[in-house]
């Protein structure tokens, strides 16, 4: 069995079958890892160590682009660039995978199994050791704006979100409330700076901007200058509701202005403009 240095050929091999076990995984459908373990052994000539190995790898560098991971294979972030080109060659040879309608979460059990948790900043934990490399990835292969962009995750999202409101607001004995529970990005466009309107039990309002990723708690998200300014103008009633884990098991936080106290804002593009050169 080689040590050498994994070749493109070795990578690709090893990429391929590991999202060929994930498609059996999100479907639902049964598979054997020592099986397809053995197999590679016979393609590529590596371990059964050193297989099962590179597959946390590959779990690791699908966390850090915001993606759904093999639950079996913790990841782990000792890899190197070259796995990283080979998932993302794969990804890109099959946008249609990648491009995948998110599943609904419309019913009455994913709504209440839905509860918020502390937020990453407010947790009495410290930070994963690998947050950095993880983020990196992120950063190179704008993770952000490919969610920002996925409408029909992003409006999955907000129905799930939509729903937790009203039924937490019949729960609590407001019905009158919950009737008066607004989708408004739906009906009235993106410009309020927030998707839903909604309350607390006592009447106070609720504006609920909806950030929906397939990754984990710590994935990046996009917020727009427009979001920015309305959460600081409606700071007393304005919410960022962070979904994460959409496609298996949907959990939650909110975070609260200012978000400078949550999050490390930084500047994502910038609008060019001749009003004012000289």
């Amino acid at each position: 069995m080689s040590e050498a240095d994994w070749t493109d050929l070795e990578n690709d091999a090893l990429v391929a079958d590991y999202f060929a076990m994930l498609q059996k995984e999100l479907a639902g459908e049964r598979y054997n890892k020592a099986a397809h373990n053995r197999a590679l052994q016979a393609i590529i000539g590596r371990s059964k160590g050193s297989i099962e190995f590179k597959h946390q790898n590959v779990s690791a560098v699908l966390q850090g682009l915001g993606e759904v991971w093999i639950q079996g294979y913790k990841p782990k972030c000792n890899f190197q660039d070259a796995l990283v080109d080979a998932v993302v060659r794969w990804s890109r040879s099959h946008q249609d995978w990648m491009d995948r309608k998110p599943p609904k979460r419309t019913g009455l059990n994913e709504v209440q199994g839905l509860w918020l948790e502390p937020a990453p900043a407010l947790k009495n934990e410290p930070p994963p050791k690998d947050l950095e490399k993880l983020l990196g990835i992120a950063r190179k292969f704008n993770v952000p704006e490919r969610d920002e962009r996925n409408r029909a995750l992003g409006e999955a999202g907000e129905q799930l979100v939509l729903n937790f409101e009203t039924h937490n607001l019949r729960s609590a004995g407001r019905s009158d409330l919950a009737k008066q529970v607004r989708w408004v990005s739906k009906l009235d466009g993106d410009g309020a700076g927030y998707d839903i309107a909604s309350f607390l039990p006592d009447g106070t309002s609720r504006l609920i901007e909806v950030k929906t990723t397939k990754g984990w708690e710590r994935t990046p998200f996009y917020i727009s200058k427009n979001e920015l300014d309305v959460s600081c103008l409606h700071k007393e009633h304005w919410y960022l509701f962070r979904l994460w884990n959409f496609e298996r098991s949907p959990r939650a936080f909110e975070l609260r202005p200012p978000l400078e106290h949550h999050v490390e804002l930084s500047a994502y593009s910038y609008r060019a403009s001749f009003e004012r050169h000289n």
